[in-house]
């Protein structure tokens, strides 16, 4: 078996290396990373220096990467997304998620022993659950035993409601994947979810005020439109700003500057932020790939034994007691729901071959590591151009108004004072 200090990883999909960092901050090496977007490939190469950098997976042979033990990768998610909102989702046939299918055949080619996939939830959906029978069954027919888990980060230490879905596929050890994610504690179910986006927490410094947890950190422009009420905001008594990308970048578990690099003289101060938080905001949570990363270190040492699936479930309390059955546990056969049948994957589960346990996967660990984001926010009033203009916030109300909607306290005090200024002057 490797050696824990010297255990690599290949890094798919890249993007600014939120699994390279978490994975490094747990002692792993990377190898190769392969990122097309630019302004991303700029940040690997300043953090990596002495890793391979690919550009696009299309062009990958299986030849020109380097034996490692692990893989990761976060296939682009936009055709899986349900943000597409009414807009059809072309799944895995789209271009962008489709390209789940090279990376599957690189996978195919080198056999490497494990594989870490981070994606949206709408992966689960998919083409009535179909997109994702496909993934389970391309890495069974691969040879490698597929555990699943939605996670949140705001449980995580990255105070944001950020749930996506892990997966860990293990060559030839289903205990070793189902050890990846899950604990021999069960995870905790945390009650009144809904409080850490209304309680109200500010800044001694410059009275800036948020809410506890953030919403998820969505892939957005630097420029704002006014019609925006269901991003995180800071709210002063009548001034509200968008997070800054510093902030953003605590938020998401970096180190404040990793997305500051050189750029074109010809890019303005929007475009500059505008990539800095499409970028952070397509990333995957750093604290999370942390928590994975640290059961990796042992889990990846774990020697196959030979006991009953039911047996192997039983270790995992998340998966319940079978003998009372004190969790939704359900079955399927991947071979048995092929095309035209819709399948209502849960949260979480295993597939070992063509048997798939799936369950209510708790989305926070058996002890969940608590951070709040006013802990991240600046303490210095920022650059004018992250305030929002008094239009800005009479379309934000009048849309809230208009979809009877209800904002977080203070911020909607602010902005009404903001439009008050606007009316009386």
């Amino acid at each position: 078996m490797p050696n824990r200090k010297n255990i690599s990883f290949n890094s798919f999909f890249a993007g600014i290396g939120g699994f390279d960092l978490g994975l490094e901050n747990q002692g792993f090496k990377p190898i190769l990373q392969c990122e097309l977007n630019e302004f991303c490939r700029e940040i690997l190469k300043r953090q990596w220096p002495d890793a391979h950098l690919a550009s696009d997976i299309l062009s990958l042979n299986s030849a020109d990467i380097p034996n490692a033990d692990i893989w990761t990768g976060g296939f682009p998610c936009q055709d899986v997304s349900v943000a597409r909102g009414s807009k059809t989702r072309d799944g895995l046939k789209g271009k962008n998620s489709g390209l789940f299918f090279p990376f599957a055949e690189l996978i195919k080619s080198k056999q490497p022993k494990v594989i870490l996939i981070e994606n949206v939830l709408g992966l689960l959906s998919s083409h009535n659950g179909q997109d994702f029978r496909v993934i389970l069954e391309t890495l069974s027919n691969a040879g490698y035993s597929t555990a699943w888990r939605v996670m949140n980060s705001r449980y995580f230490g990255s105070p944001q409601s950020r749930p996506r879905v892990f997966i860990c596929a293990s060559r030839s050890n289903p205990e070793m994947a189902l050890a990846t994610l899950y604990e021999r504690i069960a995870g905790l179910k945390p009650k009144n979810q809904r409080k850490g986006f209304l309680a109200a927490h500010e800044c001694r410094t410059t009275g800036a005020i948020v809410a506890e947890t953030a919403y998820c950190l969505a892939a957005t422009s630097g420029r704002h439109t006014g019609t925006d009420w269901s991003r995180t905001y800071v709210s002063y008594e009548a001034a509200v700003r968008r997070l800054t990308p510093t902030e953003c970048e605590r938020l998401q578990g970096f180190p404040v500057g990793w997305t500051s690099v050189n750029c074109p003289q010809t890019l303005t101060e929007l475009d500059i932020d505008t990539k800095r938080y499409q970028a952070l905001g397509n990333a995957v949570a750093v604290p999370v790939i942390e928590w994975i990363g640290e059961r990796l270190k042992t889990s990846i040492n774990l020697r196959s034994k030979r006991i009953s699936n039911t047996n192997l479930l039983s270790k995992y309390p998340d998966f319940g007691d079978h003998s009372v059955r004190q969790t939704k546990l359900s079955q399927v056969h991947l071979s048995t729901f092929k095309n035209g049948h819709t399948l209502k994957w849960q949260s979480g589960g295993i597939c070992i071959g063509d048997e798939c346990w799936d369950i209510k996967a708790p989305e926070a660990p058996s002890n969940p590591i608590e951070k709040k984001l006013i802990d991240l926010i600046d303490n210095e009033y920022p650059d004018d151009r992250y305030f929002i203009s008094s239009n800005a916030a009479e379309g934000i109300l009048r849309r809230v108004h208009n979809q009877n909607r209800t904002l977080f306290a203070p911020m909607h005090s602010a902005l009404s004072r903001m439009v008050e200024k606007k009316d009386v002057a």
